[in-house]
């Protein structure tokens, strides 16, 4: 059980916010493993750069990871924490089986990381009707983090 949370949004609202926060929680937890089977994977000339360019990428995911089921605690919810979960509610798939060239793998990235920045934009807007400030501040922050990681990956295709 949870205590009340009294933070000045509904109680339907905070829900409402709350599930829209599980489904970018499954997106980033999907991306976040997707881009450490890569930094594990990665082979070709470019091996030593890519895989420690993963490795700096996928520790920026599991903060990012940590940050969004936090702040669906502060919403006053409980945070989704399983494989199950995560693979039942992500939009991104996780490419059981897939190992590309390191093109390919920063390609697959880049795509999970646009799809996010779409879904930011998108939950941003809601947070605004919802008058809920905070989690619309959180997600533009977010959104800027995920813009930067996708242009440095779109840097490695050009």
């Amino acid at each position: 059980m949870t205590a009340p949370c009294e933070i000045g949004i509904s109680q339907q609202d905070r829900q409402e916010m709350a599930r829209h926060m599980q489904l970018l929680l499954a997106n980033e937890y999907v991306l976040y493993t997707k881009t450490l089977k890569f930094h594990w994977n990665v082979e070709g000339k470019h091996f030593g750069a890519l895989h420690a360019f993963f490795k700096e990428q996928y520790e920026s995911m599991l903060d990012i990871v940590d940050d969004v089921a936090e702040r669906i605690r502060a919403l006053g919810h409980m945070s989704t924490g399983t494989l199950n979960e995560f693979s039942q509610n992500a939009i991104i798939p996780e490419e059981p089986g897939n190992n590309p060239d390191d093109l390919g793998m920063i390609r697959l990235l880049l795509l999970g990381h646009e799809e996010i920045i779409r879904q930011l934009r998108n939950m941003a807007e809601t947070a605004i009707t919802l008058k809920d400030i905070g989690t619309n501040n959180f997600l533009i922050d977010l959104m800027e983090k995920h813009e930067k990681m996708a242009w440095m990956l779109r840097a490695h295709i050009v």
